[in-house]
């Protein structure tokens, strides 16, 4: 049977459903599997496969403790008509390249592959303590894009209820109004004074709060659970789209069975690429992951000198969801490559708590470079990206694909492995650096700008996009770090 425990020790033992449910471990790590690779997902007939039953292999191989019949459902709700594209995720052309668009759910970042199918997991959970009238609150911290992706899968969701913390003033007003006029009857929003870091740091903190669980067990019936990639339900259908890309270019005849491919990922939390590691090890011919960083390319540091150090100034970019210093992922990625010793990450995650940085030795940055490229892309160098690709391609890019785009051109490119970019978003959740970058006219709202885009390119806005201009504000809460945990209790108690 496969278990899950923490990266940070084996004294766990749950279910795929208990896990997901539960969201974080109790000593602050995240919970991974030790039989992942065991299994391989068979690639023989995935070409004739369509989203859905890709999904099924899949997501049968990561989460056994679920049913054919109850991942089929939960993937038959996920993926239907709230996908502008049959193909879910569809690959594209790009010049010479590839690019794999996420972009093309409810909220069009590429969240909603996870975020659509993770409140159905959830549903099929039961309560770990036996209370029927446990319910369970979602609490997230975003960057951006997240928490819309959550609000949308969790709004009015039986048994949940969901709450969302954005840094103020650091999100595009596109991604502001996706959340602050989310309907649902059991949902909260609150901007925090800080940054992504500072929310995420203080909503993992709320989760190790012993005295605060207890409370909000006995006075609300309430469980708390996470939507973000630190929860395992949020990560494994991600694994997925790495191998819909593969079985369309096996459709497309670019390669046959058994070639490899590259993927270009843009990456902050470290989530989307974690996934296509996943994905290697289910048995994907993956031949590199590489990750794609912006300014703040603490990532790129550390995948070129295996110090991670947190210990640096935060910019505030144009691509800012992925405006990020503490990546959470990548101790999942740690684990694996340090042959599961526990004690090890245990060790490196407490330097980083303490003193902001850890080191890694070097045989094992060497293990892990052998996977994973990385580079990094500054603001200018997104600008002409997002030109660049319009002009060569006639294809318009978001920021956080720019940055990805940027890198990809920088690498020499192997005429028998095919690259894939991942886009992340669309381009219309980030309107005015979009008609920036291509000289088009920035200077009024941002749905003058979509306008503007849609014109100049033919190409349309997302519907529910371009409708967040007359939608109603419902949340104005504007808290400080120190009040996140009584906004927490107070959603419980409403709930």
């Amino acid at each position: 049977m496969t278990t899950f425990h923490s990266t940070r020790s084996t004294t766990d033992s749950l279910t795929a459903k208990q896990a997901i449910r539960k969201g974080i471990a109790d000593d602050g790590g995240l919970f991974v599997s030790d039989s992942l690779g065991q299994t391989h997902v068979d690639l023989a007939n995935i070409a004739s496969k369509s989203y859905q039953e890709i999904a099924l292999d899949v997501l049968g191989a990561l989460l056994p403790d679920y049913t054919d019949s109850e991942l089929k459902a939960c993937i038959d709700e996920a993926y239907g008509s709230q996908w502008s594209d049959p193909a879910i995720t569809p690959l594209k052309p790009l010049g010479d390249d590839f690019v794999l668009e996420l972009f093309n759910g409810p909220t069009s970042a590429f969240k909603d592959v996870a975020l659509q199918i993770l409140p159905r997991f959830m549903a099929r959970t039961t309560p770990a303590g036996g209370d029927p009238n446990e319910k369970i609150m979602i609490l997230t911290a975003t960057s951006g894009d997240t928490g819309k992706a959550a609000l949308a899968g969790f709004a009015d969701a039986a048994g949940t209820g969901i709450t969302v913390f954005y840094p103020e003033g650091k999100v595009s007003q596109v991604q502001e109004l996706q959340m602050t006029t989310q309907t649902g009857s059991n949902v909260k929003v609150a901007a925090v004074r800080g940054n992504f870091d500072d929310a995420q740091s203080a909503v993992k903190r709320i989760f190790g709060d012993r005295e605060l669980a207890d409370r909000l067990a006995a006075d609300s019936h309430v469980v708390l659970s996470s939507a973000n990639s630190i929860n395992v339900g949020r990560l494994v259908p991600q694994v997925v789209y790495y191998f819909s890309a593969y079985a369309q270019l096996l459709q497309q005849q670019i390669i046959n069975t058994g070639d490899e491919v590259e993927f270009v990922v843009p990456t902050g939390n470290f989530g989307d690429i974690l996934a296509g590691y996943y994905a290697k090890l289910l048995g994907l011919p993956v031949k590199h992951l590489v990750v794609a960083s912006n300014r703040n390319n603490v990532l790129f540091d550390f995948l070129t000198t295996g110090s991670y150090n947190r210990n640096r100034p935060f910019f505030q970019t144009i691509s800012p969801s992925m405006d990020i210093l503490i990546s959470s992922n990548l101790e999942r990625m740690l684990y694996y490559f340090a042959e599961k010793d526990t004690r090890l990450i245990s060790m490196l995650m407490n330097d980083l708590k303490n003193y902001g940085c850890y080191e890694v030795p070097e045989e094992l940055l060497a293990k892990i470079r052998h996977v994973f490229g990385c580079g990094w892309a500054n603001e200018d160098q997104v600008r002409q990206a997002i030109a660049d690709c319009w002009k060569k391609n006639r294809y318009v890019i978001d920021p956080h694909t720019a940055c990805g785009y940027f890198v990809m051109q920088q690498m020499p490119a192997d005429p028998l492995t095919p690259r894939v970019l991942l886009s992340t978003a669309s381009p219309y959740k980030f309107p005015r650096v979009v008609n920036e970058s291509l000289g088009l006219d920035a200077t009024g709202t941002d749905f003058e700008c979509m306008d503007v885009l849609a014109e100049a390119t033919g190409t349309k806005a997302p519907a529910a996009l371009r409708g967040l201009e007359t939608a109603d504000v419902r949340f104005s809460d504007v808290i400080g770090i120190d009040e996140m945990e009584d906004f927490v209790a107070g959603a419980a108690e409403a709930l």
